[in-house]
């Protein structure tokens, strides 16, 4: 199964977003963009690929003990608008961002203690640095470009500018399955089914 660790903002924080996002959907060229769903809505941590089934459990061990090692629930909100390539479009995680990055590490760490899963750990997502490391960068995807769609996405991110949600706690840690769309239907998008989740500070 294909999975990712994140962390889920509270509907305090995504209602605003919500609001924000469709404001940026009634722009003239936004059909050539492929928007994630609400539902779906999340701050990524680490990411997996493909995990066997029976490395699972481990997996799960190993994120319970990242996630106790943290000192407490987050404090998280979301603010600006940023791309990546051209290609993705996202709003920043503010708040606890260090400890956020140190949550990332050590889902990272999980993944590449378990076996099975190794190599196929990696950070979240963000920009590579000049020597090829990823620096992991928390954020929010909010759309990609479709295939062929060649929307220019510095409208949008200034748009976002100054969007800004209240910060709010974040209690957990959440291993989540992608469901991949389905191939040829116009419009699939990815499914998120929540596997499991362990509290932060271990509380």
């Amino acid at each position: 199964m294909r999975l990712f660790a994140a962390v889920v903002p509270p509907v305090e924080v995504l209602e605003p977003l919500a609001a924000a996002v469709a404001r940026l959907r009634g722009r003239p060229d936004a059909g050539r963009l492929r928007w994630t769903r609400p539902e779906g809505w999340h701050v990524t941590v680490a990411f997996y690929g493909e995990v066997p089934a029976g490395a699972v459990a481990e997996l799960g061990d190993r994120l319970a003990r990242a996630a106790a090692r943290r000192r407490g629930p987050l404090s998280l909100g979301l603010a600006g608008g940023g791309r990546f390539s051209d290609t993705v479009l996202w709003t920043a995680a503010t708040g606890d961002v260090e400890e956020l990055g140190r949550l990332a590490a050590g889902a990272e760490a999980a993944g590449r203690r378990t076996r099975g899963v190794g190599e196929g750990a990696g950070s979240g997502a963000g920009a590579r640095g000049p020597g090829g490391e990823r620096r992991y960068r928390p954020h929010l995807t909010l759309a990609r470009q479709r295939h062929g769609g060649g929307a220019d996405l510095a409208p949008y991110t200034d748009a976002l500018r100054d969007f800004t949600t209240p910060r709010r706690e974040v209690p957990a840690l959440t291993l989540i399955r992608s469901h991949l769309p389905l191939r040829g239907v116009a419009g699939a998008q990815p499914h998120y089914e929540p596997v499991a989740s362990w509290p932060l500070g271990g509380a």
